[in-house]
């Protein structure tokens, strides 16, 4: 067995379908009394029905939260919680909303209770991002990791399937890459593997009925999991390539997570052999690319970039991006194997054998 280090690092997680009614005790006990309350103007009355919730512990709603969360929106919110004499924040819905809290956060060190109504998993992590100039720039402090994550399987109920698919496999790559992580234990490994065959089994069945809540609370089971490898170890190729694709050319984060994802693995997987065999039997597949690939298409979910808004012209572009600033990969990053990944991505081609 190779050494590790693990340190645990998770915020408390209230979990079950209907606990969304125990988040104004969770606030009572980290003794918050004016929560500002985050959403998506999508999400803008789910918010209001938090708000109403909380009742006077609800600062207000700020219902700006934007993909790839833009610089703009940040400061946005920063005015909002800071006109409201919020003296924490309440994120409601996916990755979008959980992100302009922890941009919160890392200004002004408020407390951040997150409400996921996706699959994103960042609520289980210290890392956050920030778009400005075109590009997405990430980083890790501990004091954006939410204090608390209530998890209430009945509100992904209404999200639409095919959303629910490409949130799931975004959840996935964290825990196929903290398989490989170059700072992985076996602590993450157990959590990798449970994630991703909990979505293996949740997601086809979601796809077949998305009110079937034993599959949702399994999918969020999941959701959780990968999340708290993505919060825990390093990630790799797949994760800094949907960065620059997202942050550079503003493709939507899960959709992109779920394309290039099975092309990420047959690139690596010459050089994380064992890894890929733990993927692949999680799946249920015979090969790790391939079965997140029939995944995907299988249940709907988009397989090729031009299909959510890459050009070609960009495809180059997109590599000498990710290129810019080398990273631990199991697989040296060279420009003849990402261009080849990305035009395969872009073309929705199947993934190449290994």
């Amino acid at each position: 067995m190779k050494p590790f280090t693990y340190v645990a690092q998770s915020p408390r997680v209230v979990f079950g379908a209907g606990s969304l009614a125990r988040l104004p005790e969770e606030l009572d006990r980290l003794g918050l009394r004016r929560a500002l309350v985050l959403s998506t103007p999508g999400q803008r009355a789910l918010a209001d029905r938090v708000a109403a919730l909380l009742g006077d512990r609800a600062a207000g709603v700020f219902a700006g939260a934007v993909m790839h969360v833009p610089h703009e929106a940040v400061l946005r919110a920063r005015e909002a919680a800071r006109a409201a004499g919020a003296d924490s924040a309440v994120a409601v819905g996916g990755g979008s909303t959980t992100g302009l809290g922890k941009a919160i956060a890392l200004a002004s060190g408020l407390p951040i209770v997150a409400v996921p109504t996706t699959y994103a998993g960042s609520e289980m992590t210290p890392i956050y991002g920030i778009t400005e100039g075109g590009m997405k720039k990430t980083g890790r402090e501990a004091k954006v990791l939410p204090r608390a994550v209530v998890y209430d399987p009945e509100l992904t109920l209404g999200v639409p399937a095919h959303l629910s698919i490409t949130s799931g496999i975004n959840a996935i790559a964290h825990a196929a890459e903290g398989l490989y992580s170059a700072d992985g234990n076996p602590v993450m490994d157990l959590m990798a593997l449970e994630g991703i065959a909990a979505f293996a089994q949740s997601l086809p069945a979601i796809r077949s009925n998305p009110r079937d809540l034993e599959a949702r609370s399994q999918a969020l089971y999941g959701a959780w999991l990968c999340g708290t490898v993505l919060g825990n170890v390093g990630m790799a190729l797949h994760h800094k390539l949907c960065h620059t694709l997202g942050g550079s050319f503003n493709l939507p984060h899960a959709e992109t997570h779920t394309i290039v994802l099975p092309h990420a693995l047959a690139y690596n997987a010459p050089a994380a052999p064992e890894a890929m065999a733990r993927i692949a039997r999680a799946l249920g597949a015979g090969d790790a690319a391939q079965g997140v690939f029939e995944l995907a298409a299988n249940n709907g979910a988009p397989t090729a970039l031009r299909d959510i808004g890459l050009r070609e012209q960009d495809v180059d572009r997109a590599c000498e991006l990710a290129l810019q600033n080398q990273y631990p990969n199991p697989r040296p990053l060279e420009a003849e194997g990402l261009r080849a990944l990305l035009r395969d991505a872009y073309e929705g081609r199947r993934p190449r054998a290994s």
